[in-house]
């Protein structure tokens, strides 16, 4: 999962911030430092809590990332929070960083409240909870964690496809439930040679290409602009691509114009063959059109690691055989 980089990815970032750029004009990336940048023992532990410096977590994450972030800084947990307008007025002044993820990162209002913010670090690789433009207006550096998670994410993208296609949570409880010796399950499909569409060829959705074109499989993707340097089919909208795919995973980051891309008309042109993988956001996908079209056969299954209302998942999906569900594992 690679815990351990983003959480010293994400102490990096709060440690070493600089003072705050009045003209900053892009984003900045994300950085990695070595344990030994910290100041502390030759093992690269930090000796002397940095106490002056307020940290707000805006939603839990690993237990691990928060011990370490309680280690170096003064840590405030805004969800463990009763009076919120109480705890900014007590609290706001202190606070330098914020640490979000994709379910709760930091919008205006939140910038707005905390006087002398300087870095928002985000425990993912979507920007998407943050706003940037208010960062950008008040000098506030923005860091996520690009490449930290891309080889997990992509493997678990193609585990899906192979779960689905492959029966594997089916088989799993069929063995363990001792029904394999009153007869035989019906076989699931191959991955090998299907075509697979990707919406959105950035570095998740490449890692995901380079994984499935081991299984011989045709690959086509869409995106913003065609990638130059991409061997694929290209195709210019979504609807096209689902129509020449048997199986489509979602991979492209979460904007405006890709709030529920896939919608009935995309789920009808993958039709009653295809397979859809979301390892993107929840939102990317229309759920009630997806779970209808599930239900009525007209999508032959689906694999999910991320939800629109997160960590609820549509009741109706619980009990389909032919989706394969995580709990936002993949990043």
């Amino acid at each position: 999962m690679g815990y351990l980089t983003v959480t010293i990815q994400a102490c990096a970032q709060l440690i070493v911030f600089t003072p705050k750029v009045k003209d900053l004009s892009v984003i900045f990336p994300p950085f990695c430092l070595h344990d030994s940048y910290f100041k502390g023992n030759s093992n690269g532990k930090i000796t002397g809590k940095m106490e002056k410096i307020g940290v707000l977590l805006t939603t839990p994450m690993s237990n691990y990332l928060e011990q370490e972030l309680a280690a170096r800084f003064t840590l405030f947990k805004l969800w463990t929070q009763s009076c919120k307008n109480k705890f900014f007025q007590e609290n706001s002044s202190a606070i330098r960083a914020v640490v979000g993820d994709t379910k709760c990162g930091a919008d205006a209002e939140l910038i707005d409240s905390l006087p002398t913010l300087e870095i928002v670090a985000s425990y993912s690789v979507g920007l998407d909870k943050i706003d940037l433009d208010k960062c950008k207006d008040k000098g506030v550096r923005v860091t996520n964690t690009p490449d930290v998670l891309t080889d997990d994410v992509a493997d678990l993208a193609v585990g899906l496809v192979l779960a689905v296609l492959r029966r594997v949570c089916e088989f799993d409880e069929f063995v363990k439930s001792g029904k394999w010796k009153n007869g035989h399950f019906e076989l699931g499909s191959k991955c090998s040679g299907k075509s697979v569409g990707i919406v959105g060829l950035g570095r998740i959705g490449t890692a995901i290409a380079k994984r499935v074109e081991a299984f011989g499989c045709p690959i086509s993707y869409h995106s913003r602009s065609e990638k130059s340097d991409a061997n694929y089919k290209y195709y210019t909208n979504i609807i096209d691509l689902a129509s020449n795919c048997q199986i489509l995973i979602v991979a492209c980051s979460l904007t405006e114009e890709t709030h529920h891309i896939v919608n009935r008309k995309v789920i009808d042109a993958l039709g009653p063959s295809g397979i859809l993988i979301n390892i993107g956001r929840g939102a990317h996908i229309d759920e009630p059109e997806l779970v209808s079209a599930l239900l009525e056969g007209r999508l032959a299954g689906a694999g999910l690691d991320v939800y629109e209302n997160e960590p609820e998942v549509p009741e109706q999906m619980l009990g389909l055989n032919n989706v394969v569900l995580f709990a936002t594992c993949g990043k």
